[in-house]
């Protein structure tokens, strides 16, 4: 699982702070809490092109379905 986990980290440091910080802090906070199907949907999730994050994670626009139940759980967990 470190070895996992050491690769999702590093894929989580993007171009954007602001996505960084919401990642990283999903990863850290709550990604060990995710049922095995979720924890793949955010490891495809964190492989997908920084723009298309922002504006899912902003709700600028919505995300795949694959992606949805992710996205609401790193937004409730980022906005604390």
């Amino acid at each position: 699982m470190t070895e996992q986990l050491n690769r999702l980290r590093w894929r989580c440091r993007r171009g954007m702070l602001e996505l960084d910080a919401w990642l990283e802090g999903f990863l850290d906070t709550a990604f060990g809490h995710l049922d095995p199907v979720e924890q793949a949907a955010f490891g495809r999730l964190v492989e997908q092109e920084d723009m298309d994050l922002y504006a899912w994670l902003t709700g600028q626009a919505s995300p795949p379905a694959e992606f949805q139940a992710v996205i609401e759980k790193i937004r409730k967990v980022t906005s604390r």
